[in-house]
Formats: C-alpha cells, structure tokens, sequence
C-alpha cells in the first residue's frame, strides 16, 4: 500500500537500459545535444559502428539486447531542438507532439534532473513526456486526467497550457488540475479544481491518465517530485497496474 507520492518510486522496475549511437555521421553537437539530456541519469550512451544498421540511429538496449530503436533526426525534431518555452507558448499543437520509441522505452527508469538555469535540457524530456499523456487522453476522448502545477497561475500565464487543457476537457475527459492558489482564477476552463498548500500541491509535478474502468486503452503516467529547489526526481510508466494506484492514490489522498 502507497503512503505518499514519493512511495511510488519503490515500486519501479528500475530497468538498466542504456542508449547507442549507431554508426553515427551527425556533427558532434548532435552527439553533444543527447549527452547534455541524459547527462548524469542511470542511462549510458555509447557509440557503435554496424555494416548491418542503417545510419544515425539510435538504439535501446537491455541485457545486450535492442529493444527500441529511432532515427536521431528524430530526436532531434521531437526533443533535442526544443525547448520549454515552445509548449508554453503554444507553438507546438498537441497533434505535434511525439515520443520516440527508445525514449517511450525509458519508462520507469528514475530520472533526476535541474530546471533552467542549471540546466536548459534536462527537464525538457519530462515536459514533453507531460504533453504525449495529454495528447493521449485528448485522442481517447473520455477517462481521467490528474495533473499538477505548483502554481494554478500557470494554466492562464501559458497560453499553450491552457489551451491544452480546453480541448482536453472538452472532448469528455474527466480532468482534474492540482495546485496553490485561487480556483476562480481559472474562470470557466472546464475542469476539477484542487487547491491546497500541502506538500503535494506545493511539490510535485504529476500528470496521470487513466481510461475508463473495464475499457481498453492507454494508461500513463508522469511523477516528479521537487525536494530540492528545481530539481525534480521522476519516472514515467505505461504499467496499467502502477498507474491506476497513483490515479487512486491522488483521487483519495491528495
């Protein structure tokens, strides 16, 4: 049984995954740009040359074994050229947003990583990951959305976050938003508004859909949690079992 949101990270395969470059011919910033968004995770990333692999290809790899593989000009498009303020302002849509499939399959591996100014890259992945859960939840179009924001001010204060949460309400989705301040000043966005002060509200960052009870579908989560200022421990899952204890846990604890 979970007692508290950090809980929830004992429960993690913890897998020991580890990226490689495979036959790389992309400049060395390119290479660079991958170190800068792992850089000091449990997620080693090494180069290897193979006549039988294409080209800039970066593969997943578990007890020696691929398990995932995506084009670095993929990456690159989807994470590694972005930054936050692109979300923020609404500059990339919803139906823009992609995970690549070696990252989709970093799953459940803890993260820890800085916010800006200590770091421009890090937190990016966690963001774009928080994007793909709204994206899935806008495309199933009913279940339940939870998610947090320290701060209710930013739901307005970021144009593309408010946005977001517009069309997601408005395709069914029971969504419910987590944060400090004043639940009026969200007007008539149609959402659940929770508002508090405590540790959950003032510190963690989730965001957690799950689909209809007994339907099929995704679910998915995102759990980061701030104990130090702006640096954030976190993990993704796509474990139905996992997230369906965090959905109830933050339904009925939080």
């Amino acid at each position: 049984m979970n007692t508290s949101l950090r809980s929830f990270f004992d429960d993690l395969a913890s897998p020991r995954r580890s990226l490689v470059v495979l036959n790389r011919s992309s400049p060395d910033p390119v290479r660079g740009l991958l170190d800068s968004l792992l850089d000091g995770q449990p997620v080693e990333v090494s180069e290897v040359e193979s006549e039988a692999e294409d080209d800039d290809v970066v593969a997943l790899v578990e007890d020696g074994e691929v398990i995932a593989r995506s084009a670095m000009d993929e990456l690159l498009e989807s994470v590694l050229l972005i930054n936050s303020d692109l979300y923020k302002s609404g500059a990339i849509g919803l139906d823009d947003v992609v995970l690549p499939d070696v990252l989709y399959g970093l799953e459940e591996v803890p993260f820890r990583v800085r916010g800006y100014p200590a770091s421009n890259k890090e937190k990016v992945l966690l963001i774009v990951i928080s994007r793909v859960i709204e994206r899935i939840a806008a495309e199933h179009g009913e279940g339940t959305l939870r998610a947090s924001f320290q701060r209710l001010s930013r739901i307005n204060d970021e144009r593309g976050t408010n946005e977001v949460y517009e069309r997601v309400a408005a395709t069914g989705v029971d969504t419910h938003v987590y944060g400090v301040g004043d639940a009026d000043e969200l007007g008539t966005l149609p959402v659940t508004v929770h508002t508090g002060t405590s540790y959950p509200y003032r510190r963690s960052w989730f965001v957690v859909f799950a689909p209809p009870d007994g339907a099929d579908g995704d679910h998915v989560a995102l759990l980061a949690l701030e104990d130090e200022p702006n640096v954030w421990d976190g993990f993704w899952t796509f474990s139905p079992d996992l997230v369906t204890r965090l959905e109830t846990y933050i339904a009925t604890a939080v």
